[in-house]
């Protein structure tokens, strides 16, 4: 069977400029592009390398508001910038897109409906910590305190870059705001959660993990450690964020928005999409191509 590639890097974050820990993953992938475009038809007929800008959360709102101007012109600043580095240093992206984008909106919103009509999705109303000053919910990133586990300063509150210790923002001790650095209190607020705990998400991550030719053996080992024995380490993943919030909004849920890993992966698919549209290419009748080959570079930054 005649090859068709789609290639993909990871998505470069648009609160920073590109450097040479990015560069060296993109420009190996595009020598890898380049040596697939130049085979014979018979061999590969299409090779594509998409890419897009990872537009959305925290880290973008604060970078956004510490340079005064709205997360909507930093993202296009950004985006310019960044296409501007990857010309300089010959990254010849098919596609380079952004996934503040209707196509991501697009894709997000249907996993999402397909989730919600599995039963898969549920909401629950949970204790977050408030800003009394700036008035918000302030999930793992708007809030900054001492570890809990090796009690460093200064760690956000989902993780610690110190010791690598993994909580939930109310385990924070001496908890404070990013915005203000005022004392947060706690307050009610209804999430939307992926049931990731149901036996249907394990079985179905155990059955792509053990698809012969996936992926590599040494990965699957890895991957399977994280899972368990029957999934009990998959935990119910809050995917939603009360406003304000720079992402995709929920669609049936006014005020909550979808948290950046809800819509970040997809924004592969959506730079495809656009780029088929741009191109005449049938976008669906490619996912299913059986014949169409899907290869990620990630590299190390």
């Amino acid at each position: 069977m005649t090859r068709k590639i789609l290639v993909t890097s990871a998505l470069p974050y648009a609160n920073g400029s590109i450097h040479l820990g990015h560069l060296v993953e993109y420009i190996q992938t595009d020598i890898w592009v380049r040596f697939q475009k130049m085979q014979p038809k018979d061999k590969v007929a299409e090779c594509w390398y998409v890419c897009a800008d990872d537009t959305h959360g925290t880290p973008i709102m604060l970078r956004a508001e510490k340079d005064g101007i709205t997360p909507e012109a930093l993202i296009e600043r950004v985006h310019g910038e960044h296409s501007r580095d990857f010309a300089g240093f010959h990254v010849a992206f098919d596609n380079f897109y952004s996934t503040h984008s209707p196509e991501t909106q697009e894709c997000a919103n249907e996993i999402y409906a397909r989730l919600k009509d599995a039963q898969l999705i549920e909401k629950r109303t949970i204790e977050q910590y408030y800003d009394p000053q700036k008035q918000m919910f302030l999930p793992d990133r708007f809030i900054k305190g001492e570890c809990p586990k090796c009690g460093a300063k200064d760690q956000y509150g989902d993780n610690c870059e110190v010791c690598g210790a993994a909580y939930q923002p109310t385990d924070l001790v001496n908890p404070f705001s990013v915005f203000t650095n005022a004392t947060p209190v706690m307050k009610p607020s209804e999430q939307y959660f992926f049931k990731l705990s149901d036996p249907r998400c394990f079985e179905f991550l155990k059955d792509w993990l053990n698809t012969p030719g996936r992926l590599q053996p040494e990965m699957v080992n890895k991957v399977s450690e994280w899972l368990g024995e029957a999934g009990e380490k998959l935990a119910d993943w809050d995917i939603s964020r009360d406003a304000p919030y720079f992402g995709i909004p929920i669609p049936d849920a006014p005020g909550k928005f979808f948290y950046v890993w809800m819509d970040a992966p997809v924004g592969y698919l959506a730079s495809l999409k656009n780029y088929c549209e741009k191109k005449g290419i049938d976008y669906e009748a490619l996912l299913k191509d059986p014949g169409t080959e899907q290869i990620h570079f990630i590299g190390k930054d």
